[in-house]
């Protein structure tokens, strides 16, 4: 079957799933997924998406991964988060580093068993410091690795059917290298023992936890960087970023059907929701989202083919991941605003999408960091062309050439290098708007909806003005560690009664 033809059985199999089954709405509330469900939906092959032809895939195309996450979010944003985990997490670091026979072994068995997989990096004492990672390895003999240690929070734990294990090597001594590697484990293997399941707040179909890991793995089954570990690590980590908008997309998609449709047919003091001013607004901030995560799904198709090595591609990476998750939360909260009490439910598609979306501004990089960190990496590449002026490099850098010239005013000005972090993470929300704002500019020229792009642009301008302006002029606010001296208003009230 050619990949449009999947795509149309696709989407047609995950609406009778997820919207016209009887069951749909009770399935919410329920954390896992059937069996005969998520068989329904494996039968397909959806994972074929991100599989080369060479192994029985549909190619690897980017484009048509980011498809499928879209048609799989617009119906459920945890099952596309469950591909996405596959795919990005899993696979595709499989088809880059892989041994080949290895790598057969497993797309075949994924392909033909409808297998699953995922990813352990995080530890308890180690999330968004990854790189201080506790679990250990060490060569036994010729051929094999001991892997020792503690993950949580891997997606599909208990679930998946192989795991990409990261972990530092134990010399002699019993210290750990600075270096990471990663280990392809077979569960059926054993050596994993879930030592907890996490009651996580909102995707629920996800099953999370916390794991024991004791398992010996073949030296096949380790993966080859092309230099060290760590620059693998980012590889996988930003494409993984880069490929968000595709999960964002339909489920954007979604929050603006849902948005219009609810307005033109809700009446209010006499006359439909969708003729109120405030109302207006908050569906035009949903299509402009809407609009900048195409720009980016459009960037990352024409840009990111999986033989590419994205190791060096932070600012995009973190620009992408980080926008595209806010914007998936503000465009939630905007649905259940307007839904009122009707969305205030965990089985309305208004709340649902309120808690599942929310983590997405949490895992694989907490977005206050990724904003500081591309405040970071800009001024890191000022120091290189030794010119501190904000407006000069972005009209020269190749992200922002056309974009920065909305804002002349606003960054002719010359950036302090010692700024606190507040203000990294201010100026990194900035450039991140900018930066998408170059990619809805590039989608325009391709002849998407004038429109549409025209209000994603205008959206954008307001946002990065009011940015900018508390970055000159405000956030100066620090903490007060005594707050409970002389801070009740009750005792007051008694002394002036």
């Amino acid at each position: 079957m050619d990949f449009q033809n999947f795509l149309k059985n696709y989407r047609k199999k995950l609406s009778e799933i997820f919207t016209e089954s009887k069951k749909a709405e009770e399935q919410t509330l329920v954390r896992g997924i059937e069996k005969s469900t998520l068989k329904q939906i494996m039968d397909l092959s959806p994972l074929s998406a991100f599989i080369p032809t060479e192994y029985g895939g549909h190619g690897a195309h980017t484009a048509e991964a980011l498809s499928m996450l879209e048609a799989s979010s617009y119906e459920s944003l945890p099952l596309s988060l469950m591909m996405g985990i596959n795919g990005a997490l899993f696979l595709q670091p499989t088809a880059n580093y892989a041994d080949e026979k290895v790598k057969k072994d497993i797309f075949d068995r994924v392909i033909n068993a409808n297998k699953l997989g995922g990813l352990m990096i995080t530890e308890p004492d180690y999330g968004s410091d990854a790189l201080k990672m506790q679990t250990s390895y060490k060569k036994i003999g010729d051929q094999k690795y001991k892997i020792e240690g503690t993950k949580h929070w891997g997606g599909l734990t208990g679930m998946a059917d192989y795991w990409l294990i990261t972990a530092r090597g134990m010399n002699k001594s019993g210290d750990l290298g600075r270096d990471i590697s990663f280990f392809i484990h077979d569960t059926r293997n054993g050596g994993i023992e879930v030592e907890e399941y996490y009651n996580n707040l909102g995707l629920y179909m996800l099953p999370y936890g916390k794991n024991k890991i004791d398992i010996q793995v073949d030296e096949s089954h380790k993966l080859k960087p092309e230099s060290t570990g760590v620059t693998m690590m980012l590889d996988l980590l930003h494409r993984s970023r880069l490929q968000f908008p595709g999960m964002g997309m339909g489920f954007l998609r979604r929050m603006m059907d849902e948005a219009m449709d609810h307005c033109k047919q809700r009446f209010v003091g006499g006359q439909s929701l969708f003729n109120y001013d405030q109302v207006k607004h908050r569906l035009s901030e949903m299509q402009a989202y809407f609009t900048v995560c195409s720009a980016m799904c459009n960037f990352t198709s024409t840009n990111i083919p999986l033989e590419k090595n994205t190791s060096r591609m932070d600012l995009e990476a973190n620009a992408i991941k980080a926008l595209v998750t806010d914007y998936m939360q503000r465009a939630s909260q905007s649905l259940l605003q307007l839904k009122g009490a009707m969305g205030y439910r965990i089985d309305s598609i208004a709340g649902r999408a309120t808690v599942d979306s929310r983590p997405f501004q949490i895992f694989e990089g907490s977005n206050d960091i990724l904003y500081q960190q591309m405040s970071e990496s800009v001024l890191k590449m000022m120091r290189k062309l030794k010119n501190n002026n904000l407006q000069d490099f972005l009209n020269e850098f190749h992200l922002t050439s056309r974009s920065s010239e909305y804002f002349n005013e606003h960054f002719n000005f010359e950036l302090d290098p010692k700024m606190p972090q507040r203000k990294l993470v201010d100026l990194g929300k900035a450039l991140g708007r900018i930066i998408s704002m170059e990619f809805t500019l590039n989608l325009g020229d391709q002849g998407f909806n004038n429109e549409l792009i025209e209000n994603a642009l205008k959206t954008l301008q307001d946002e990065v003005h009011a940015i900018m302006h508390t970055y000159k002029h405000g956030g100066d606010a620090d903490v007060v560690e005594d707050y409970k001296m002389d801070s009740s208003w009750f005792k007051l009230s008694l002394v002036n009664a």
